[in-house]
């Protein structure tokens, strides 16, 4: 039981995906989900309370990979940690890329309705936070100069999204991955105390 429910959860997941990224959010319904991922309404509903909850449900768990990817690269100092977080950058990119007509469908939709806004919001925040914090205690560490660990947090969240925003519109204009983790390091390495 628990199985087959799993199942057609991920059943219209996948059928989510394919009709958000072909058709769009607004034009893609439910019955159209439905019909594509072979179950009925009440099979919908028991999953996910609306189309919208469903599309925050896809957001949430490409960010929840990221998340992981994220907290399992705490290493000793503050560098190695930087460092480390720079390996999950091929799979943040193959996966973004993959998706492209589903990430650009999530901005487009978040400046159009303020829940889904505050959904895309709050993991920049979130990121912000969490590369403030390790900015600080590099400082604090000994690794790092003296910067303003709030400016240092949005340079890095901002190389991240731009590099990850080029990559989806330009996937052949340069080796991504590469380009990603040495970014990362060149950000670390101006960071580093001499």
């Amino acid at each position: 039981m628990q199985q087959r429910s799993e199942e057609t959860q991920a059943q219209i997941i996948n059928s989510a995906i394919k009709l958000f990224s072909n058709h769009g959010y607004t034009a893609a319904s439910v019955d159209m989900i439905c019909k594509d991922a072979g179950v009925s309404k009440g099979a919908f509903y028991h999953h996910f309370e609306s189309k919208q909850t469903l599309f925050l449900a896809l957001l949430d768990g490409w960010l929840t990979t990221i998340d992981n990817s994220v907290e399992a690269s705490r290493e000793k100092t503050v560098p190695e940690t930087f460092l480390l977080i720079t390996e999950a950058f091929p799979y943040i990119i193959k996966t973004a890329n993959e998706g492209l007509p589903m990430f650009l469908e999530f901005w487009l939709q978040a400046s159009r309705d303020q829940k889904i806004w505050q959904a895309s919001i709050i993991p920049y925040r979130r990121y912000h936070k969490y590369f403030t914090a390790l900015i600080k205690k590099g400082v604090e560490e000994g690794s790092f100069v003296e910067v303003d660990p709030e400016v240092a947090s949005r340079l890095i969240v901002s190389t991240a999204m731009g590099l990850l925003l080029q990559s989806l519109l330009d996937p052949k204009g340069a080796k991504w991955e590469k380009v990603a983790r040495e970014s990362a390091t060149m950000l670390v390495n101006s960071l580093l105390k001499k």
